[in-house]
């Protein structure tokens, strides 16, 4: 298989960790001066929803991975 036989596994962990590293890092550090038509700060519920979706998948992409 290309890439092997792991891909899907590494995809999905790699998508929930940015899922999740990118909502906390848009929690923890807004932007100084956002432009016309942004946000000051993201949405506190979904940014938290998107943590816990993100963290889940990565966590259970490394479990899968590490079974083998």
């Amino acid at each position: 298989m290309f890439l092997g036989e792991d891909l899907l596994a590494y995809l999905v962990l790699a998508l929930g960790a940015a899922m999740a590293l990118g909502s906390l890092a848009a929690l923890v550090r807004p932007p100084e001066a956002p432009k016309d038509g942004e946000l000051a700060r993201a949405p506190l519920a979904r940014s938290v929803v998107m943590i816990a979706l993100g963290t889940l998948a990565a966590v259970w992409a490394l479990a899968s991975l590490l079974a083998g």
